[in-house]
């Protein structure tokens, strides 16, 4: 079965930097399109950011382009999000997500003083 699997996150202070993994398994990796989501306290799950399967051509939201980097390593079936200058309102649990519909179970990431 497909798992994606989560790791990376934890306490930073604004202006500091994470990286985020998502260890896949259960499908073939490459031939899928991969996204990250967060989704904070109160708050509707937030598309982050999107990587075809040949890592060519990311997209990402407003809210974190210049910031947070989405990339892939197809021979090691894993995703990242380089996560840079971040700021209190990158507070949420974060997601990654396969274009098969299946989800992580989500790292928590938390931005303050």
């Amino acid at each position: 079965q497909v798992q994606l699997v989560e790791s990376g996150g934890g306490l930073v202070q604004p202006g500091g930097s994470l990286r985020l993994s998502c260890a896949a398994s259960g499908f073939t990796f490459r031939h899928y399109a991969m996204r990250w989501y967060r989704q904070a306290p109160g708050k509707e799950r937030e598309w982050v950011a999107g990587i075809p399967f040949d890592g060519a051509g990311a997209k990402y939201a407003d809210s974190v382009k210049g910031r947070f980097t989405i990339s892939r390593d197809n021979a090691k079936n894993t995703l990242y999000l380089q996560m840079n200058n971040q700021k209190p309102d990158d507070t949420a649990v974060y997601y990654c997500g396969a274009s098969t519909g299946d989800w992580g179970q989500g790292t928590q990431v938390t931005v303050t003083l």
